[in-house]
């Protein structure tokens, strides 16, 4: 096989690659013992770039074309070699392909999430991921054999893309870092995040003979926790007037309660709804007694005219209405945090109805006009009624 070889080889005088991958960065040219015949045909496709390497030393190099290995096409190699008046025996050199397309959609992405502080969430973390393209410089392609393919016979992206994408993510978290821009604003400023970093990646790049001609943040996301607070707050902002929200999930609930046979076995159940119950009841009271409601002035009772049974020094004026009670004290209004964000303020009875739905609980911490610290919901009096009404945990199975 090895005479073969041998006699193929010394026949063969056409050089040329058909790249049929779509990472492969470099190939050399398998010829036995790198044995070239003077006259030999070079084939060079676009996109491509052939080096030929003599005993370890750059030689000459050729653009895309068809090209004839002679003396007279090979200035470098001949002066290397010594050859002055020709060659007609073969001549050992490797040749090696450089690929000059783009390599595209390269992937990079955070392995931990980026702790940075945020002007208006204080400190979080925070993941990020995109691609990016390159190309080795066709200017100067021996860089990148020097730097980085060596003396490989095939060299594919894979080789260098882990080192680049470590490029990529020390460079984005600097960046990130002294932008100083909002988490809510990260979405608007992904171009500019793009622009700014492929600017400043391409020095890194350049040192192993690589351009990168495109770099693009596809997205920045904040940790699951902070998703779900935002989608809280969110929320909250559409709803508006919390307390004509309240009283519509009250009334919501009591449906709901009347069309379920089996809601009355429950005995905290009833309970709650007893004690909501009330308070809505008193809430209405009060609504029918203010002077200021329209919907009840024409109601309101009149003492009888002044006569012999009522003299007039001791009774007032026909038409007065009687002295109405002092209205009753105002009630607190508390602060709470959750997942560390502070929300508020909310009245006892809204705060029930969020303990009811499990997002207020007796360790949750509250402040009140009054208050000099942050307090757990369960020392405070007036939110005790909250959390009376909720059924102990169930028993552990044994």
């Amino acid at each position: 096989m090895g005479i073969l070889n041998k006699l193929r080889a010394e026949f063969i005088d056409i050089i040329e690659w058909t790249d049929q991958t779509s990472d492969t960065m470099i190939w050399r040219f398998p010829r036995y013992q790198a044995e070239i015949k003077n006259g030999a045909q070079l084939t060079v496709r676009e996109s491509q770039v052939a080096i030929l390497v003599n005993e370890g030393q750059f030689a000459d190099i050729y653009p895309p074309g068809r090209h004839v290995l002679e003396t007279n096409n090979m200035p470098i190699l001949t002066t290397i070699m010594g050859w002055k008046y020709g060659f007609n025996s073969p001549f050992k050199v490797d040749v090696y392909f450089v690929n000059t397309k783009q390599f595209l959609n390269l992937r990079w992405g955070t392995p931990n999430p980026i702790m940075m502080r945020d002007p208006e969430f204080g400190p979080i973390r925070m993941r990020a991921f995109g691609s990016y393209c390159f190309r080795i410089d066709a200017k100067d392609p021996t860089k990148f054999i020097t730097n980085v393919a060596g003396t490989s016979g095939e060299f594919t992206t894979e080789g260098i893309s882990e080192q680049l994408r470590n490029f990529v993510i020390t460079k984005f978290t600097d960046h990130l870092a002294e932008s100083k821009i909002a988490a809510l604003d990260m979405a608007a400023n992904l171009n500019e995040f793009s622009g700014a970093l492929c600017a400043s990646l391409k020095d890194d790049f350049a040192e192993y003979g690589i351009e990168l001609t495109k770099f693009l943040v596809e997205n920045i996301s904040l940790p699951e926790a902070v998703e779900q607070a935002l989608d809280k707050r969110t929320s909250m902002g559409v709803i508006g007037n919390m307390g004509a929200y309240t009283q519509m999930q009250f009334a919501d609930s009591l449906m709901a309660g009347a069309q379920n046979p089996s809601g009355g076995n429950n005995p905290a159940g009833s309970a709650m709804g007893m004690g909501m119950g009330f308070a809505m009841a008193g809430q209405m009271a009060q609504q029918v007694m203010n002077p200021q409601n329209q919907q009840f002035q024409g109601a309101m009772p009149q003492y009888p005219p002044a006569g012999p049974q009522y003299p007039a020094a001791q009774y007032p004026p026909a038409g007065t209405p009687p002295p109405l009670p002092p209205p009753p004290p105002p009630q607190p209004m508390f602060h709470i945090t959750v997942n560390g964000m502070q929300q508020g303020p909310f009245g006892p009875m809204q705060l029930q109805q969020m303990a009811q739905q499990g997002s207020f609980m007796p360790d949750t911490l509250v402040w009140t006009a009054g208050m000099t610290a942050w307090a757990a919901a369960n020392t405070i009096p007036a939110l005790a009624p909250c959390f009376g009404a909720l059924p102990p945990p169930p028993p552990m199975n044994v």
